[in-house]
């Protein structure tokens, strides 16, 4: 009950100290608001997109094709050593073989260069056969078409194998590098929040010093001067991460006005969803931790210089 009674006490007076000033602590609770609504918003967008990267359909093709002195019955025949290779790597394709001759007539179809390539005199294109994987449930799993191509590629009689599933390792490659840019944003404004608190919590600390010196004459300990400091900074940290999640929540709605137009063009119905409960009790619970943490640095270096 007393270490309840004593704590009680330190929030009453860091409350009492901010209506003292509320014009001070509300422009320091907007400046830090500001600092801590990027990174959150971002955090926000990161939350959003990832469960949609997460369930794309993964299900790349591999295009071989052979060398040109490989006779058919030796290009039927590797059919056995794809599958086999796909076996051993516990994937599962739709195997087709294209004929050269096939693959030549369905070009001159498709071009319209009937001309041009009657010219040639000859069919350029090779025999190859087209394998449709399936079994990648999301981006995070086109790595391993790689090792697939790999083992392909080592074939007797294979000159060329393409992937087409580039696309997906750049979208995965992209949210690496966006969370590693959070990441050193958040760190950095967290940075700024810290010494926003720290100045704040010094400047508190100069205008009471004859409040504290009379503290210490009549016997307080150091924790009971500095614990309503803790509290002041923790109290500007949350109120400033409460209102940078109003200004996130209330920026989603014309930002989703302008993403469902985009998403209607793919016929999506894709819309930034605000954070959760889990979310925001976190960033609230950040911010406290911020503004303490600025507190304790600043009463632990200016209280030692006026004691």
């Amino acid at each position: 009950m007393n270490w309840l009674r004593q704590h009680f006490f330190a929030l009453a007076d860091a409350f009492s100290h901010l209506l003292r000033s509320p014009g001070n602590f509300v422009l320091n609770v907007l400046v830090v608001s500001i600092a801590l609504a990027l990174p959150f918003a971002g955090l926000t967008v990161l939350e959003n997109v990832r469960p949609v990267s997460e369930q794309l359909a993964v299900e790349p093709e591999i295009s071989i094709f052979l060398k040109m002195d490989v006779s058919r019955d030796k290009a039927t025949a590797l059919s056995t050593t794809i599958n086999g290779i796909l076996q051993s790597s516990g994937s599962t394709a739709k195997v087709e073989f294209t004929p050269r001759e096939k693959a030549f007539d369905s070009l001159k179809s498709k071009t319209g260069l009937n001309d041009v390539l009657a010219t040639l005199g000859s069919n350029p294109l090779p025999d190859s056969y087209v394998l449709k994987l399936s079994g990648f449930q999301n981006a995070m799993d086109a790595s391993r078409v790689d090792d697939i191509a790999q083992k392909l590629k080592a074939m007797p009689g294979v000159d060329t194998v393409q992937i087409d599933s580039a696309w997906v390792k750049r979208l995965a490659a992209l949210l690496r590098i966006l969370r590693l840019v959070l990441l050193f944003l958040g760190v950095t404004l967290g940075a700024v929040v810290v010494a926003v608190v720290f100045n704040t919590i010094r400047l508190q600390v100069m205008t009471q010093y004859e409040e504290i010196e009379v503290s210490r004459l009549l016997g307080a300990t150091n924790a009971f001067i500095h614990r309503p400091f803790y509290y002041t900074g923790a109290l500007l940290g949350l109120c400033a991460g409460g209102l940078a999640l109003v200004l996130v929540v209330l920026s989603l709605q014309p930002l989703n006005m302008a993403i469902t137009d985009f998403a209607r063009l793919y016929a999506s119905e894709f819309r930034l969803a605000p954070p959760s409960i889990q979310a925001i009790a976190f960033l609230l619970g950040a911010s406290a931790l911020l503004g303490l943490l600025g507190a304790m640095l600043s009463v632990k270096q200016h209280l030692s210089r006026l004691a």
